[in-house]
């Protein structure tokens, strides 16, 4: 029996593109309506997996195969690979760390250097530097971001300000810095020197992030504390339970050598882990042999506390509610949910792309912006949207490079204006989308949900606002030639 004919493939509709997008919107706005911020516990990914589907009847209905639409999944799913890998390592380095003492030593020593007065802008301060210095954002979060929130409850101050001062520092470092891979990757798509890109990218991030650092300031210096007894009893705590000692941070020590290094992330967070769940063997014996409740062994005792630990965290009940809060937290199987997450949205992202619907929406948009201004804000509207529909940095970085690189060089904008925008819509925006798999990392490494520390979040605002702002004033606006028949916003 001969197999039945392909139907012709069509381009698609208007139509055909916003079917999905309003899909989505119709089922992600559904779930937090009926279950607030809970949504992100299993009502959103639901919601992308049947956005999923609609996509998938688009493609079907306009003469794609269901083999292609699968090999669109296969696709999305080996882009997250790293991901998915760096999250699990992620998750059991806070559980070990947290075993092992180095997250609790963190916090004690911070509490004694840190006032609630200046803390939220000294957390963006200490986060650009080490993101600086190790070109990774995520890395930045998942260590001292990890602490400098402990930190923050034990202070009783707001956990989501600090969480969004973390984030505002850890992309600024990350987007400056030329051991980035996406300061890199940006560069390339757009075919721009590396150091000549994050020379543009200074007249962005630097104004955004003293914009953030001082709004962070003001916050802090208004907010009212609640004074230093809570601390006191806390760092008491933390000593009694904890041997406090320097040597406990030897493998903050030993990842950020290995991130300097350009060891791949979840290769240096697992040998961080590894490391830390040895160093607290010795430095923490009591703790391993709480924690498991005694294996009979020494040896067995501390390989037992570390696997737990890696597998579904560390856990203990001191009797001081905010250290158990601070401290009973990590494993792999605590980003279970995120990744679930980071699977919906960029299978849903990678089906618009596939089958040019994302095109179909973004070409009448060019050809409607008549003026640079009315580019630059396309451009931004691409990202962002992008880190939306596609839930995926890189997709956001990716394709605007890709589509508007030919209209910047028709309009004789240089590259470095591309690169500089590209950056500021898509990599600083992504922590902001609750199913972006960068906004989901965060939430879900930080313990604070995306929705709450996106308003604070004030660099990942600012910084993009900035550049479309420079592209309707002309300020810092580089051309190759002139272009007479293009009006100059």
């Amino acid at each position: 029996m001969s197999e039945p004919a392909e139907l012709p493939v069509r381009p698609p509709t208007l139509t055909d593109a916003l079917i999905p997008l309003g899909a989505l919107a119709l089922l992600i706005a559904g779930s937090l309506a009926l279950f607030g911020l809970d949504a992100l516990d299993g009502p959103i990914q639901v919601a992308l997996v049947l956005a999923c589907a609609v996509a998938a009847l688009v493609a079907l209905r306009n003469g794609h195969t269901f083999t292609a639409i699968q090999a669109a999944g296969r696709g999305a799913l080996a882009s997250v690979t790293s991901a998915v890998f760096i999250l699990l390592a992620v998750g059991a380095l806070i559980g070990v760390w947290n075993l092992s003492g180095t997250i609790p030593t963190l916090v004690y020593y911070g509490l004694q250097v840190l006032s609630p007065g200046w803390f939220y802008a000294a957390a963006a301060l200490i986060c650009g530097a080490v993101a600086l210095s190790i070109g990774s954002s995520w890395t930045t979060v998942a260590t001292i971001g990890v602490g400098l929130v402990g930190i923050a409850t034990l202070l009783e101050v707001s956990p989501a300000i600090t969480a969004g001062a973390v984030i505002s520092g850890a992309y600024l470092g990350d987007k400056l810095s030329p051991l980035s891979e996406t300061t890199i990757l940006t560069a390339q798509i757009a075919d721009v020197e590396v150091h000549e890109h994050i020379k543009r990218q200074v007249w962005t991030s630097v104004p955004a992030f003293v914009l953030a650092f001082v709004v962070l300031l003001v916050i802090g210096l208004v907010q009212p504390t609640a004074g230093g007894d809570a601390t006191s009893s806390d760092l008491a705590e933390l000593g009694e339970i904890y041997r406090i000692t320097p040597l406990a941070l030897l493998p903050v020590v030993v990842l950020g050598v290995l991130s300097a290094r350009k060891v791949p992330a979840s290769l240096a967070l697992l040998a961080s882990t590894l490391f830390a769940g040895v160093l607290g063997a010795f430095l923490q014996p009591d703790v391993y042999r709480d924690f498991v409740t005694g294996a009979g062994n020494i040896v067995a005792e501390a390989v037992q506390a570390v696997w737990l630990a890696m597998a579904n965290g560390f856990d203990i009940d001191s009797g001081v509610a905010d250290v158990d809060r601070l401290l009973s937290r990590g494993g792999m199987d605590s980003m279970l949910l995120t990744i679930w997450l980071i699977l919906g949205a960029v299978t849903f992202g990678a089906m618009l792309e596939e089958f040019g619907l994302i095109n179909r929406l973004v070409v009448p948009m060019i050809d409607r912006a008549r003026s640079n201004g009315q580019l630059f804000l396309t451009v931004f509207g691409c990202g962002f949207g992008l880190n939306v529909v596609a839930g995926d940095q890189y997709i956001a970085l990716v394709l605007p490079g890709r589509i508007f690189r030919a209209e910047f060089e028709k309009r004789g904008l240089a590259p470095t204006n591309l690169s500089r925008l590209a950056a500021d819509s898509a990599t600083v925006t992504s922590p902001l989308v609750p199913w972006n798999s960068c906004g989901a990392f965060m939430g879900a490494t930080l313990g604070v949900s995306t929705l709450l520390y996106a308003p604070y979040a004030i660099f990942c605002w600012a910084s993009p606002l900035l550049s479309v702002l420079y592209g309707f004033t002309g300020f810092r606006i580089e051309r190759t030639s002139p272009a007479p028949t293009m009006e100059d916003a």
